[in-house]
């Protein structure tokens, strides 16, 4: 059985009908961790709403555990976990009063599912009488995943859990989802990281409510169809407006301090070096490269 499948899921908003989710399909194994990649507007959390019933779709259909979320969403309540980008507990409560409560509203108690929560737990029971309000945002984000697994779920949606996490926090709680998913829970996770998407068994890379590829990181990475290059410059905007009036079959980008430059399997990289001494560019090296998924995701946007 899938542990969720969407079909032709379709969300609109408002009077002007702007679509947010347009027609998206895909399917999550038991037990996988399935990555959302996207920026924000992508149509991430509105998928995770229509999936944990907190939205109707407004056309296609959406199955957690076999359930319909439409006609069983009392059922399909009672069996996910959902930690949303914002944070949503109570800021009044403390750590152990919001744990408790959660675990009230699902009618068990933290003894009873201690076992599940207890390596995240243990991170942030030191402050178990501290204001929820008053925690770092590490810490939330721990307290939120424990609130969001008290009742056991099979299915667990994340929504940007990451979001203004600092890089440590972001690495511990990878880890935690690593062990969340060798318990057997199924975890649908969005971000606008790309370097998470690397983290996950496999990926859907989203912009403006449509689904651009589905494939593991690695896969993503495989199906990149050009020849990709890297050069370190200190002139990259100008640099690129020259690169990219070459040849239709090239195009250049920002990288972080670098620029990439793709190019079609008939180019030849001398080719361009040798343009861009004419423009007086001298001494441009380009170095071959793997491709990231953010490069995917580039390549992509642009087809």
């Amino acid at each position: 059985m899938n542990g969720v499948k969407a079909e032709q899921l379709t969300k609109v908003y408002g009077k002007e009908k702007k679509i947010a989710v347009d027609s998206v399909s895909f399917t999550v194994n038991e037990g996988q961790i399935f990555g959302i990649i996207g920026p924000d507007g992508a149509g991430k959390t509105s998928i995770f709403r229509m999936l944990t019933t907190l939205l109707l779709p407004d056309g296609g259909h959406g199955y957690v555990n076999g359930l319909n979320v439409v006609t069983d969403y009392k059922a399909i309540r009672s069996t996910v976990g959902y930690m949303p980008g914002k944070f949503s507990l109570y800021p009044d409560l403390t750590v152990e009063e919001n744990l408790n409560f959660f675990a009230t509203v699902f009618n068990t108690t933290v003894e009873d599912n201690y076992s599940l929560i207890k390596d995240i737990y243990i991170q942030i029971e030191p402050f178990k009488k501290r204001r929820s309000g008053k925690l770092s945002g590490g810490m939330k984000q721990k307290l939120a995943l424990c609130c969001a697994l008290i009742h056991k779920p099979s299915v667990l949606f994340l929504d940007e859990p990451t979001t203004g996490v600092d890089p440590v926090s972001r690495k511990e709680f990878w880890e935690m989802l690593k062990k969340l998913k060798q318990a057997g829970i199924t975890i649908l996770v969005s971000t606008p990281y790309m370097d998470e998407a690397a983290l996950c068994d496999r990926i859907a890379l989203m912009q403006s409510g449509k689904i651009l590829a589905i494939n593991s990181p690695e896969g993503i990475i495989r199906s990149y169809p050009q020849k990709l290059y890297s050069s370190t410059v200190s002139n990259g905007y100008s640099l690129l407006k020259v690169i990219n009036r070459w040849n239709t079959n090239v195009y250049g980008y920002s990288f972080g301090e670098c620029i990439h430059v793709a190019a079609g399997n008939e180019i030849k990289i001398d080719q361009l070096s040798d343009y861009l001494q004419s423009q007086g560019y001298h001494n441009i090296r380009f170095n071959h490269i793997i491709p990231t998924v953010e490069d995917s995701f580039i390549q992509l946007l642009k087809n």
